[in-house]
Formats: structure tokens, sequence, C-alpha cells
């Protein structure tokens, strides 16, 4: 009962007509007029792959914009997004008060936490060096001495790249990039060979390598920091309202969505990684069919797994040991009633395997949302259950959801080679590679997409 009379009063706050202002400018930085908006909020942003985006004519796309979107739906506050030229003139517009809130990923620095309010934080990120792969291409940081990097002029990356400058004593050559460009334009370039090296964000700079292979950014500029959205530092009930949006359950889960929808196969990139190329899409179709139902999977998600595990190769036998279509280990098959005469029998591997994915199910059952449970399922079909069980811990004792897959429990499968986590307390069956899990889950899910657009 408090918090819908607290909501409700911060919803009549909202409707007060010194809340929500945007100042209309004519030319310049020169203000003309001043609008009070009783009842939008209005937002700004940059185009980019991780923001906003035209996907086609009559669609607007972008992580940022349609978090920004779910929380004005979820407030039912009419929403108007301004679409800046550059990160200065967005940092103008909510100084000046021409928008309440800037909905981009930005790194938390002094100099801005001294002028406004980071919200709506994002996982931590690092800088990393933006190039090429090649014989061109530089192994550490010491080697940058005598070569060439172009950053954005004023940026953060400008102040880090004169400070990396001085630790490595001197002789990079720094050019800068007009400050009109934005982060995903000098990737862009690198990718275009129009410059050598610039300096990014992980997290942009890792999209656009999934997408083109060419592309490294392996090598760390800077320390992790807090990243996020900034709002006035006056403007105390935005800042609760978005603090409720995030703590509500369903906004954690959609945020997980969306990072699975943008993170790891964003469609801002055209070009596709997997291609079906058949008009089905396997020769055991029809058993995918049968035995899927007994999981009430859909059967193309089964069909992703065998993909993934085997390329369709009913004779494949890993290193490992692991054998048939969909890689059964020799201990699995026997659980299931297979043996080494009938382990490479395609229905008969589908069969044993499905009721693997069965006793899996129930491990997890916990997990009320059936598409987050598949996606545990999927990483314990490729490592086995018990690093995933200490995953989930670890979420669980760090104030993450355990039954939430992206940003949550794969963040903490990620740590599982650290030592500062695997030797954890709540942590049992101690430190594990999960480099390939991370990828299994991933593009096992991005190939079911594929296929279902397909057949």
């Amino acid at each position: 009962m408090f918090v819908r009379i607290f909501l409700s009063f911060l919803l009549f706050l909202i409707s007060c007509k010194n809340y929500f202002t945007t100042d209309v400018f004519s030319s310049g930085d020169q203000l003309s007029e001043t609008h009070i908006i009783s009842d939008t909020l209005h937002v700004a942003t940059l185009y980019g792959a991780s923001s906003y985006f035209n996907y086609s004519d009559e669609e607007i796309m972008g992580y940022d914009y349609e978090l920004v979107q779910a929380f004005a739906q979820a407030n039912e506050i009419p929403l108007k997004v301004h679409v800046a030229a550059t990160e200065t003139e967005m940092l103008k517009m909510l100084k000046q008060k021409r928008v309440d809130l800037i909905a981009y990923n930005m790194f938390e620095t002094k100099a801005l936490k001294h002028k406004f309010d980071f919200v709506a934080y994002q996982e931590d990120s690092y800088m990393v060096l933006v190039q090429e792969v090649g014989r061109e291409a530089v192994g550490s940081i010491n080697e940058l001495k005598g070569r060439t990097v172009h950053v954005i002029e004023n940026s953060i990356y400008h102040q880090r790249l004169v400070n990396l400058n001085k630790e490595i004593g001197g002789d990079i050559d720094i050019q800068l990039l007009s400050d009109s460009l934005t982060i995903d334009q000098a990737i862009e370039m690198v990718l275009q060979r129009k410059i050598e090296f610039t300096f990014a964000p992980h997290k942009i700079a890792v999209q656009y390598k999934d997408f083109h292979r060419r592309l490294d950014c392996g090598i760390r500029v800077g320390f992790p920091q807090k990243n996020g959205w900034l709002v006035n530092r006056k403007n105390e009930v935005l800042k609760t309202m978005i603090a409720h949006w995030e703590a509500d359950s369903k906004t954690e889960l959609f945020k997980s969505h969306m990072y699975e929808k943008y993170k790891i196969k964003n469609p801002y990139f055209r070009a596709k990684r997997t291609k079906v190329s058949f008009e089905t899409v396997s020769p055991y179709d029809d058993y995918f069919k049968t035995y899927a139902e007994e999981i009430n999977w859909d059967w193309r998600l089964l069909a992703a797994v065998a993909f993934h595990e085997s390329n369709f190769d009913s004779l494949q036998v890993s290193h490992r040991g692991a054998s048939g279509l969909m890689q059964l280990m020799p201990s699995t098959a026997a659980i299931f009633g297979l043996d080494e005469d009938n382990i490479f029998n395609p229905e008969k591997n589908i069969e044993a395997s499905v009721q693997y994915i069965k006793s899996l199910n129930r491990m997890f059952g916990k997990i009320e949302n059936q598409e987050e449970r598949k996606k545990f399922i999927l990483a314990s079909y490729n490592s086995g259950p018990a690093h995933i069980l200490d995953a989930m811990a670890l979420a669980e004792k760090y104030g993450k959801n355990p039954h939430i897959w992206f940003e949550h429990v794969e963040y903490y499968l990620s740590k599982s080679n650290d030592p500062d986590y695997y030797n954890d307390e709540v942590v049992r069956y101690g430190k594990f590679g999960p480099s390939e899990t991370i990828r299994y889950v991933r593009n096992t899910l991005d190939t079911y997409k594929k296929y279902k657009q397909r057949s």
C-alpha cells in the first residue's frame, strides 16, 4: 500500500508544471523561449549500435532506447527522444534543461559527477585499443610508441591517451578526430582502414568484433569504470522513479532480455554469421519434432543444440569422448540407455539427450520463467550443471538474480576462473574456464532464432 501511495505521489509531482522543462533554442546558444512541458519525458541520446538506430524505415531500435521507452511506459509518461550530434551537445542539452535525462551509456568521471548524477548503472566496462588484426597490429601498450593513435578530441578517450602517453614515456603520435564524431564512427574508420588505432569502450568494441572478425579489441587501456545514464543533480523525483523502476523484478528480466537482444547479436549489424542454406534445418528434423514435444521445446532449439554439438554429424566423436549427433558423454549416455552399439544411432542419441534435458529441467525447476530456464539448461548441457550452480550461488550472494542468465548468472560464470570468486565460500566446485559455455549459450540461441526465421 505504501509503495502504491508513494508512486501516486511521484506521478502527482510529475504533473506539476515546473518539473519536466524543455528550453527551445532558435540558433547558437541564445535562449529564445522557454516552454513548460507537464506531461512529457524529454530524453537525449546519440545514434549508434548500442543506443538508438533506424532498423528500417518504420522501426526505431536500440538498447538505451528500448530501456527508456519501457521506463516511460511503466510510469505512463509520454516520451520524446532528441538525437544529439555529439556527446558535448547532449551534455549541454541536459545542463540547460532542454532534456530531463541522457539515455546513453557514459563513463563515470569526476567532471561528470560534479555536474550530474548517474542513474541506471550498467555493468562496469573499460577502454580498449581498437585495431585491425594483422602483422601491423600491436601486442601491448608499449608497442604504441612511434605509432599514430586517433581519438575523439575533448573526450574521455583523448584524456586517457594523453595520460597513457606519459605513463609509457611518450612517443605516441596523438592525432585528434573531430568531436562531431561518435565512438561508432571512430571504430568504423578503423574497419575502413582510414585510421590504424582508436580507443573505445569494450562493450561497444566487442559488438563490432562479433560481426567483423578482423577487428581486435583485446588490449585494455584503462581500468573498469562505472557507467550509466545522466540526470541533473536536483532532479530527485526522476532519480527516485528510475530507482523504483529498476528495483522491479519485471524490469530486471526485461533488461536481461535487452542485453541478449542488443549486446550479443545486435540487429544493428546486417552481416549474418550463421546461414541456413537448406529448406529444412537438418536431415533429422522429424526426430527433433517428435522428441522436442517431450520437453515442451520448439524443435528448432533442439536442432540448434545438435548443430553446435556436432554440425549434424551423427558419427562425430570429440577429443573428450562425447559421441553422436547430440555429443553425449559415454557416462551420461549410459544413464539414459545408450551403449557403444547404439550411441551413434541418430534417433536414439536424440532421445537420450532429451531425457538428459528433462533431468536438467527438473534440476532448474525453481526458475519459473521457462525461457530463462532454457538458458541454464543449455549452459549445463555444455559444461555440466556444477559450475552453473556455483555461478547462481555467487549471483545470489552479490545481489544479482540467480534465476536470470544474461547480466546476472552469466556474469558470475565469467568470473569462475578468478581466484577472488572461485575461492569464495559459496563456490563448491572450484575453478572453471567459462568462455566456451558462455559462447555456447549465446550462439545456440542465435542459431535457433535464425532457424525460426527460415522455417
